[in-house]
Parts: structure tokens; sequence; C-alpha cells
């Protein structure tokens, strides 16, 4: 009789349960790949005077090389 009062008894309540993992696994799907195309965009924005200073810090170039090279960059 509790069966027929709620119509579907126990198998309701999986339904909506997998519905939620369901949408939940769409939303991550859709940041992880927007997230994924910001990245080159934020590499693409960097300054010569960036680029510069990132070799400088990888020791591409020594101090004397940086300071010339960025007095031809202002």
């Amino acid at each position: 009789m509790l069966h027929d009062m709620y119509g579907h008894g126990w198998g309701m309540g999986w339904s909506w349960i997998i519905g939620l993992m369901v949408l939940a696994a769409i939303v991550w799907i859709v940041i992880k790949a927007v997230n994924q195309n910001k990245a080159p965009n934020e590499s693409e924005q960097k300054t010569p005077l960036d680029i510069l200073k990132e070799r400088y810090a990888r020791g591409e170039i020594d101090k004397k090389e940086f300071e010339e090279r960025k007095k031809d960059l202002t």
C-alpha cells in the first residue's frame, strides 16, 4: 500500500540523484573546456618587457644584456 501511495516507490529517489550527478558532470566538463581556452590567451598578452624579465629570471641573459635590452624597449 505504501508503494502505491508514492507512485514509483524507492526507484524515484535514485533517478534524481543520478540526474544531479549527470548535471554536475556536464558543468565540470564545460568549466574545464572554458579554462583550457583561456590559458593560451594569457600568454599572448605578455609585453616584450615581461618576456625579457622572464629570460633574465631563467638565466638566459646576464644583467648587462638585460639592462641594454631594457633601454631599447623603453
